[in-house]
């Protein structure tokens, strides 16, 4: 039974029915299930559309979770506080790519969250639940369009973490688990990846002979790789220094893309700013993260912090994936003897542009021909870190750049770490719609923040016979101030 707050009274298999009436069947038929203690039918296992507007008794009887967070780790009462905090309103349905795609309730924020507090209350089998979180990109971008401010970006994380350590997982083929292996034991780390790279473009040729699992790999591998650079240890402005930073150089992006911190450290010193990359730093973690290995990410996120030094005013990233996982060190490593220092360390951590855009930069030179440039936003900086103002402030101190947003810009493109060969086909599909998009904004040059999904971009564009460039926003303002052409 339940009070709402207009008094109502409204009985278990009321809300029930009620349920049936908000979420019409779009393609299939609405499984309810009904909590034991309570008797309200709470649990949504279907396809479905979005409630035309909302029941104050039936808001509070959804908002109702018997998760016991103090048996499920450290991570427990975020799990739970985000359960709690889902009025299952439907708001975060059109802003959900897989929703979008596939249509099914199931593979949208609200049906993913009603699935986790299933499980987690030990009403369904992890198993059964499985297929649909992992279908999901993990964009963030359902945090972006939440009005009642549901962590999703804490709950999804630590939920995979859990489930992998202590629920039982769905059987995975053999090539599967290849590849999944051979993606955690090359990305973070830059030779071993290197190496990899030059075997896959090797291999091509030979794809018909490949299992299909492994296929996304050769076909995401570049034609071509970057030669090795190595960062300066200590950069240093010729004038007065006006800051001092970190930088994290990351693992992935330092072999497909090393112009990137390259630039940025030209960028920074430009502008007053010293820069350290320390040594030993190692990969962030993010890719074990993100795919539910808490304890490899958390030794990752170790590392990190011994390896930075603490004279610095910011710790400075230029991959929206590793600048994202960097401020969620609290959680990674909660209930360790490192949070507290986790936690100081994330409030220190900075996007590039992010700041950049804070400590202020001088105009570039106006350019030699006027430029379109479309934006698209990395879903890890937009929704994730919040950050969308400022790289579009920076590009447009440019001269002569006109800046143009692309439709649907805020959507994942596809790439979100390794789920364009975890998912190559949903990864396709998003792909060719950000081509689309690209294609209709008449920009000769895209600019993101992410490796991942510059790659992808830039991929699907030359799939599509557009010759049009990505590059991250700090190599635009680097190009710009050394060339006056991009």
């Amino acid at each position: 039974m339940v009070n709402g707050s207009n008094g109502c009274r409204t009985e278990g298999p009321q809300v029930a029915k009620s349920l049936a009436g908000w979420y019409p069947a779009r393609r299939g038929s609405i499984i309810l299930r009904r909590h034991q203690a309570d008797g309200l039918a709470v649990g949504l296992l279907g396809p479905a559309l979005s409630p035309p507007c909302h029941s104050p008794c039936l808001l509070l009887a959804l908002m109702l979770h018997h998760i016991q967070s103090e048996k499920l780790g450290p991570r427990g009462e975020a799990m739970a506080a985000a359960v709690g905090t889902c009025v299952h309103c439907g708001f975060c349905l059109p802003a959900c790519p897989t929703y979008q795609e596939l249509e099914s309730e199931m593979d949208s924020p609200r049906g993913r969250i009603l699935l986790m507090k299933s499980v987690l209350e030990g009403e369904l089998d992890a198993r059964d639940a499985a297929p649909h979180l992992d279908r999901c990109l993990g964009c963030l971008s359902c945090v972006t369009h939440c009005p009642s401010g549901v962590r999703y970006d804490e709950l999804i994380p630590s939920y995979r973490a859990y489930a992998r350590e202590h629920l039982p997982q769905p059987p995975a083929g053999l090539w599967t688990r290849v590849r999944r292996w051979l993606a955690h034991s090359t990305l973070p780390y830059p030779k071993r990846l290197r190496v990899a790279l030059r075997l896959a473009t090797w291999t091509r040729p030979l794809r018909c002979c490949v299992p299909r699992a492994l296929r996304p790999m050769l076909e995401l591998a570049p034609k071509t790789i970057p030669p090795a650079a190595v960062l300066p240890r200590q950069s240093r402005p010729q004038g007065p220094i006006r800051g001092r930073v970190a930088l994290l150089a990351g693992c992935g992006q330092q072999v497909l893309a090393p112009e990137i911190n390259q630039a940025a450290i030209r960028v920074l010193v430009r502008n007053g700013i010293e820069v350290l990359v320390p040594s030993n730093q190692g990969c962030c973690g993010a890719l074990a993260w993100h795919g539910g290995y808490a304890p490899r990410a958390a030794a990752f996120a170790a590392a990190v912090l011994r390896a930075m030094p603490e004279d610095v005013d910011a710790y400075v990233t230029t991959a929206a994936g590793c600048g994202s996982t960097v401020k969620e060190y609290a959680l990674v490593l909660a209930g360790s003897e490192l949070e507290d220092a986790a936690r100081q360390f994330s409030q220190r951590c900075m996007d590039i542009s992010e700041y950049l855009h804070h400590v202020g930069i001088a105009s570039p030179p106006p350019l030699a021909e006027p430029l379109r440039v479309a934006y698209q936003d990395a879903c890890h900086l937009a929704h994730a870190q919040g950050i969308r103002q400022a790289p579009r402030a920076l590009l447009q101190q440019i001269p002569r750049l006109e800046l143009v947003d692309l439709a649907d810009a805020d959507t994942c493109c596809g790439s979100a770490g390794t789920y364009n060969i975890e998912h190559p086909e949903i990864a396709h599909r998003l792909g060719q719609r950000k081509v689309e998009a690209i294609r209709q904004s008449g920009a000769a040059l895209v600019a993101t923040g992410n490796i991942g999904c510059l790659v992808q971009m830039q991929q699907h564009l030359e799939k599509a016979g557009l010759d049009i460039p990505v590059l991250h926003t700090v190599q635009i303002l680097d190009k710009a101030y050394r060339d006056r052409q991009l």
